[in-house]
């Protein structure tokens, strides 16, 4: 545990090295939510409406909670694992007495450690600033159900991930592709951009047999009491079984990876 702990801490560090990258996602971050809080703020401008089950408060609640849940799922600095691998830096690592994923997914914390602490500072002044009206929820059976689902959220994300980071293993030359195309399916289909459940029955149906619903919209369903607690138990199982069926995919396409690996640029 302690080489681990080394991980975090100069992992943590390294962060302030880029520092313009880091403000940069974090003023993305910031101006998205900006986007979509006046959106919807418009909509339900009339704070009795009720539209698609959620209220003036619940829908802003939403749109904020995205902050927080983004802040702990989808920062990740194994998104650098793809540049590794093409440039046949991964060779480094396999000759280091640790485990290559416990590496990334310590690095991972470290970098959603960090991210967790300026969401909460940026929901605090923005609340401060726009004065939305929030719901809370006050039952500790849907918070606890909703910190399970995040945690799950969180290794599931990035065991997906880590997995699409592994194409370079076979074709170096195609290091960003999939993974930039896995960022935008994830932002679309987790419910970054929109609640999944304002679209037509048909389409949410669809969408619940991917993994995508349970990385962002799922986890904040739960904490909003949108779903009873039958559903929201429901929920994080499915989330568990998806981390399960990717953590058996990773491992086995890791070995056959490994053997695929030219070590190139090396």
């Amino acid at each position: 545990m302690k080489k681990y702990w080394q991980i975090f801490k100069i992992s943590f560090q390294q962060e302030f090295v880029y520092r313009v990258n880091f403000i940069m996602w974090r003023i993305r971050n910031v101006l998205q939510i900006f986007l979509v809080f006046f959106l919807w703020d418009t909509i339900f401008s009339d704070s009795s409406k009720v539209i698609f089950g959620y209220d003036r408060a619940k829908i802003l609640t939403y749109v904020f909670g995205l902050i927080i849940v983004r802040a702990v799922v989808l920062s990740s600095r194994s998104i650098d694992i793809a540049g590794e691998v093409s440039r046949g830096d991964l060779s480094n690592y396999l000759l280091k007495p640790f485990s290559y994923f416990k590496y990334w997914f310590t690095r991972d914390i470290s970098s959603k450690t960090l991210n967790l602490i300026f969401a909460t500072f940026e929901t605090f002044i923005l609340y401060i600033l726009l004065k939305p009206p929030f719901f809370f929820q006050n039952d500790p059976t849907y918070i606890i159900l909703f910190i399970i689902s995040l945690f799950l959220a969180v290794l599931l994300f990035f065991l997906i991930l880590f997995l699409f980071n592994l194409f370079p293993l076979w074709y170096p030359e195609q290091a960003w592709g999939p993974t930039f195309l896995l960022l935008i399916f994830t932002e679309f289909l987790g419910g970054g951009t929109f609640p999944l459940d304002i679209l037509p029955t048909f389409l949410q149906k669809i969408i619940y047999m991917t993994p995508f619903p349970y990385l962002l919209f799922m986890p904040i369903q739960i904490y909003l009491g949108k779903i009873d607690v039958r559903a929201s138990t429901v929920s994080v199982l499915t989330t568990f079984v998806w981390a399960l069926f990717f953590a058996f995919i990773v491992k086995n396409v890791w070995k056959l990876g490994l053997k695929a690996y030219r070590s190139e640029g090396r």
